[in-house]
């Protein structure tokens, strides 16, 4: 892996159905996804060509698809499924992925409850 060469994915926002309480599995609420792709760079660099490189475009819709139709109990399974999903193309050399759950449900005033995950 080429240290510091990395796609940027920040504050992708969906609505989804995720959670290990009963009323999560079936009142939708907001997550928050960041996703780093390591892999080398140079060539998309050097060319100026898209083929050369990771369509982010495609990465976002993919993400935004596994929030909102997909269904996990744990934050750690839902970063993992993204993650997965996001290695699928054989130059990424790690996935970085970072889930927030926007408004967890406990008693205290909480901005956000999340996992963040690195998978080579």
């Amino acid at each position: 892996m080429v240290i510091g060469d990395r796609i940027e994915l920040r504050g992708l926002r969906a609505t989804g159905t995720h959670g290990a309480l009963p009323e999560e599995q079936v009142r939708a609420q907001p997550f928050e996804v960041d996703v780093d792709l390591h892999f080398e760079l140079r060539a998309a660099g050097q060319s100026d060509d898209l083929a050369d490189t990771i369509d982010y475009g495609a990465v976002a819709e993919a993400v935004h698809r596994i929030v909102t139709r997909e269904q996990f109990q744990l934050l750690e399974r839902l970063a993992e499924r993204i993650a997965e999903e996001v290695r699928r193309d054989e130059r990424v050399d790690s996935a970085t992925v970072t889930v927030r759950k926007l408004r967890p449900p406990v008693p205290v005033d909480l901005a956000s409850a999340g996992v963040t995950i690195t998978r080579p």
